[in-house]
């Protein structure tokens, strides 16, 4: 089989290839891609050639890892059939290129136990699934605090303050630098670090992704206060150390989703609980990718951006 995928050759050098697809087993299935999200995070790396060493990763790469689409054949190991729809996380299915994500391609091959299935009517917001989770893994969890501060209203940041208020959490504060992303709260405000004097919060999120904040967030937290990185971080994260000593800070890396996390959001995006509305501002036929990317990582109106892959086999 081929695929038409979305393909890295080096940084910024993005184009479409056709690729081989490795033949699917007895416990994989077979996904004709509808729709693809590009992330603003690690795939901006990969694409502006500044992303840490991280296993799996080099060129030619196919990026993506928030895909959603139709089965189209299920091996007989599986509890899919044919004409199902699913959220895809990605796939390693290329002869000839790296899917450490893989996801941005209009067919995937896939181990059935990676892919969950979700309701048709999503639509474009079915591909927000991973992100949706991965902001529900910084927040679950024993122990874990609900965030009184919010940094960064992007489509992270948004989703970590639906969430705290779906768990029933006091409304919090987000921090947002940007005039065109202030707009969108909804339950929540959505303020800069120079309108707010407070530095008592309990519990921070920084969804913002840069490291040059967390000197700060450490004078804006209350004595023993959390600080919860919720970003992915390309330079070191360093700060003084006296300042943070004073407020006896904790810190606490909010790492990726958990297939737990996949369901359980997944559960709440179906009972309403949660909302996905709101958060695609740019759709792009996957012809387009090279400008899609571009839109995607230079432009701040653009909150997140999706791939439609309608009119490929």
């Amino acid at each position: 089989m081929q695929a038409t995928a979305v393909t890295l050759r080096g940084p910024k050098k993005l184009g479409l290839s056709q690729l081989e697809v490795t033949p699917p087993q007895a416990a994989d299935v077979v996904v004709k891609v509808a729709h693809s999200g590009i992330s603003t995070g690690t795939e901006k790396l990969f694409w502006t050639g500044e992303m840490p060493p991280f296993p799996g990763m080099g060129y030619p790469l196919v990026p993506g890892y928030e895909a959603s689409g139709e089965v189209v054949e299920a091996g007989p190991e599986t509890h899919f059939k044919a004409g199902d729809h699913v959220f895809v996380p990605g796939a390693n299915c290329y002869e000839g290129a790296f899917g450490l994500f893989g996801g941005a391609s209009s067919l995937l091959v896939s181990a059935a136990d990676r892919i969950i299935k979700i309701d048709p009517s999503h639509g474009p917001e079915g591909a927000l699934l991973a992100l949706a989770a991965t902001a529900r893994h910084a927040i679950a969890g024993p122990g874990n605090t609900l965030p009184d501060l919010i940094v960064g209203h992007g489509v992270l940041g948004r989703l970590l303050a639906r969430l705290t208020v779906a768990a029933g959490g006091s409304a919090p504060t987000v921090w947002e630098i940007d005039p065109s992303r202030h707009s969108g709260a909804n339950g929540y405000a959505v303020t800069t670090p120079d309108d707010d004097d407070r530095n008592d919060y309990s519990c921070i999120y920084d969804a913002s992704g840069s490291a040059a904040v967390l000197p700060q967030l450490i004078g804006r937290i209350a004595k023993g206060g959390e600080i919860v990185l919720a970003g992915f971080y390309s330079d070191p994260i360093s700060f003084a150390f006296p300042p943070a000593f004073m407020k006896e800070a904790r810190f606490r890396v909010a790492a990726e989703w958990t297939p737990d996390d996949l369901s359980a959001t997944r559960a709440l995006v179906d009972e309403g609980a949660l909302s996905l509305n709101g958060l695609i501002t740019h759709t792009a036929n996957a012809a387009d990718a090279a400008q899609a990317y571009q839109t995607a990582f230079t432009d701040t109106t653009c909150l997140k951006m999706v791939l439609d892959w309608k009119g490929y086999a």
